[in-house]
């Protein structure tokens, strides 16, 4: 059989007057060069980025070890273990600052700063190949937020083997080599560790993340044993609500289940038994959720419908049918509270600040009030702006609520502000100025974040 002598496939490379002309591209195919060649531009940016951030933290290293552990010293500037052991300490105040220009909080600032470190320090050769380009920013940042609890030989035992293939290993696989390196290197600490698990079970209620729809988030971890139990019951619970005829999806009966086994448990005066004796030394009496609810009562029958409600528990706003639903519920009672006037200024005489002017605060401000730092305001320092012992008045219109650390930094002298209006504020630090106010924070500084006209 002749076959002819044509090759079956033509795989001569094309000439370049064959070239496809950038113009006859289709408009998908020139966005899709124009995303890759952004997306080029992005990861060469990250890389200099981090690369920055590691001569940057070589720059404010601490080498009085002492200082690593008095995060709680007031103007004093501590070295700040950001990495696992063996890296630098860096200066905690120079991170606050940099926390700033980034525009993240304090925690993000240290967790970020410390992932740099760690990878520039304790991973070389992971580090090597995130500067070639080898290895996503974002993907050696978090194999960096693993490693940081191990010691040093185990650290380098995770870099030796995880440095080629990191680019492609999977989360879980990650985790496997980090957990038998301190397995390998530090048992005891392994062990420690398994125990502390069993202490760190929670059972979180997501009251901050409640919405207008009136429901709430919720996850735990738990002993397995409980877990069954729970399990149990609340299937058995629903399939019951089913049964006696609730025509709601099986998920809802088993959220309305999970709330009628609370209601059941706080509907019970629990006895205290003494073990030795016997008798009963005492009775915890049954508890009632309490919310705190704010109502605009100028709103007339007529705006009723369109008003809206917030609850001070989740800061969220709600529905007034939502809540005429839950006053509703049988044994419901209603205190009546005054309006607090957060503009009011009743000043006291005492650097001490009483609980009327607390509440103020918390209200007006939320947070505390450095640049970008979310911490909230009821877990704050109050800061007396203009010192007490200058003559700053104890008052709503000198005090501002400041973390603990941003207080440090402050008192230090190494940020300064002072309020503009009740509620803004304006910080100075060596990095630049910012603007606070109910809408965020305003970069002064850089170009493009000017503050809102209003």
């Amino acid at each position: 059989m002749d076959l002819g002598t044509a090759p079956l496939f033509d795989l001569t490379a094309p000439v370049a007057d064959e070239a496809v002309d950038a113009a006859e591209l289709s408009r998908s195919q020139q966005l899709l060069a124009e995303i890759g060649d952004r997306r080029a531009i992005i990861v060469e940016q990250e890389i200099a980025t981090v690369r920055a951030i590691a001569e940057w933290a070589a720059e404010h290293v601490v080498t009085d070890q002492s200082n690593a552990s008095t995060l709680t010293e007031r103007g004093l500037d501590t070295g700040l273990p950001v990495a696992g052991p063996g890296a630098p300490l860096i200066s905690d105040f120079a991170v606050m600052e940099l926390s700033a220009l980034l525009g993240r909080t304090l925690d993000s600032g240290r967790s970020y700063v410390g992932q740099v470190v760690e990878l520039a320090h304790r991973l070389p050769k992971t580090w090597i190949r995130v500067l070639d380009g080898q290895v996503p920013v974002w993907k050696a940042l978090r194999i960096a937020d693993t490693t940081r609890i191990l010691p040093e030989d185990a650290a380098r035992f995770v870099d030796a083997h995880l440095a080629p293939f990191a680019h492609g290993c999977t989360w879980a696989q990650i985790d496997r080599l980090v957990e038998e390196a301190l397995v390998r290197f530090d048992p005891a600490s392994a062990e420690e560790k398994r125990r502390e698990a069993q202490d760190h079970r929670h059972f979180d209620i997501g009251l901050d993340q409640a919405g207008f729809d009136g429901t709430a988030h919720i996850s735990g971890t738990l002993d397995i044993v409980d877990a069954l139990d729970l399990e149990q019951a609340i299937a058995r619970r629903a399939t019951v609500l089913g049964q006696l005829g609730c025509d709601e999806s099986l998920d809802v009966r088993r959220s309305i289940a999970a709330g009628e086994l609370a209601r059941e448990d706080l509907s019970l005066d629990l006895e205290v038994v003494d073990p030795e004796t016997g008798e009963i030394t005492r009775t915890v009496p049954g508890r009632k959720a309490e919310l705190i609810l704010h109502l605009n009562a100028a709103h007339s029958a007529a705006t009723a419908d369109s008003a809206v409600a917030r609850c001070a528990n989740t800061r969220t706003p709600l529905a007034p049918e939502q809540i005429k639903t839950w006053l509703g519920t049988p044994g419901t009672s209603v205190i009546v509270r005054p309006v607090i006037d957060l503009n009011g200024h009743q000043p006291v005489d005492s650097y001490e600040i009483p609980d009327r002017i607390r509440r103020q605060v918390t209200l007006r401000d939320h947070h505390c009030v450095f640049p970008h730092c979310t911490r909230p305001a009821e877990s704050c320092d109050l800061d007396h702006i203009v010192p007490h012992d200058e003559d700053g008045p104890t008052c709503q219109c000198n005090l501002a609520p400041t973390c603990r650390g941003h207080h440090r930094m402050k008192t230090a002298g190494r940020a300064h502000y002072r309020i503009l209006t009740p509620g803004t504020y304006l910080w100075t630090l060596p990095s630049g100025t910012y603007l606070v106010d109910p809408t965020g924070t305003h970069n002064l500084t850089t170009r493009g974040s000017d503050p809102p006209d209003q």
